[in-house]
């Protein structure tokens, strides 16, 4: 029998070599993204190439309004998005969004007989949010062998996080060794309605210097 995963897919670089991992691994791949009225809506015409690109079984794309969440500049788009390195948990933090996109993860895969969930968090080369902890992952994954009948009946689930301890130009070559297409991904906390990303913001930052290290062309089209 094939096996089956949820691959939490965002559109940026990160979940693009996370669907890849699983696809190598013989996962039957079932792809989520979220429309969290996110500023930067492209990802998920991005999640929509990249799951066509990797042939999934399905993509769903779920919609949940966080825009009230007032104290994220993700989801706030009067506050500005950082152009210099922060200290601490930066404004992009939006809370509980791994905890809201994992627990939608975790109800489809116990709806198609799936125990697999995939999440491409990182704790090397990432933004500092706490919920890209391996701690945190921990903790949910036993949560939700709490709170599913499978798990109680003895299906437990498995939270993989392929990326967590992975540079992010150890991320990239893992991806292009596996075909990755990251042209497809966009990593931008303010990409432009036309795909541009604008080189900036923490995130394009991590992006642009994980090519650079590992001695690849950035394919990202910036402004």
């Amino acid at each position: 029998m094939s096996k089956k995963a949820i691959i939490l897919l965002s559109g940026g670089l990160d979940s693009a070599t996370t669907l890849a991992i699983a696809k190598k691994e013989n996962y039957d791949c079932y792809a989520l993204s979220v429309n969290y009225h996110q500023r930067h809506n492209y990802e998920l015409i991005a999640a929509k190439n990249i799951a066509k690109y990797f042939s999934v079984k399905d993509l769903k794309e779920v919609e949940i309004d966080l825009s009230w969440l007032n104290n994220s500049a993700l989801t706030n788009k009067s506050l500005n998005i950082p152009e210099t390195i922060s200290t601490g948990i930066p404004v992009t933090y939006v809370p509980a969004r791994n905890t809201i996109m994992m627990s939608l993860a975790m109800a489809w895969a116990e709806s198609i007989d799936c125990t697999d969930i995939f999440i491409g968090v990182n704790a090397v080369d990432y933004s500092g949010y706490p919920d890209c902890r391996q701690v945190y992952i921990n903790s949910f994954q036993k949560m939700a062998n709490l709170a599913t009948k499978k798990a109680v009946e003895g299906d437990l689930v498995k939270i993989h996080t392929p990326l967590i301890n992975l540079s992010k130009e150890e991320i990239i070559q893992t991806g292009v060794g596996l075909g990755v297409d990251y042209s497809l991904t966009i990593s931008c906390y303010q990409v432009s309605s036309e795909g541009l990303a604008c080189g900036k913001c923490d995130s394009c930052r991590l992006r642009k210097a994980g090519f650079e290290k590992a001695g690849l062309i950035d394919p990202t089209r910036y402004l």
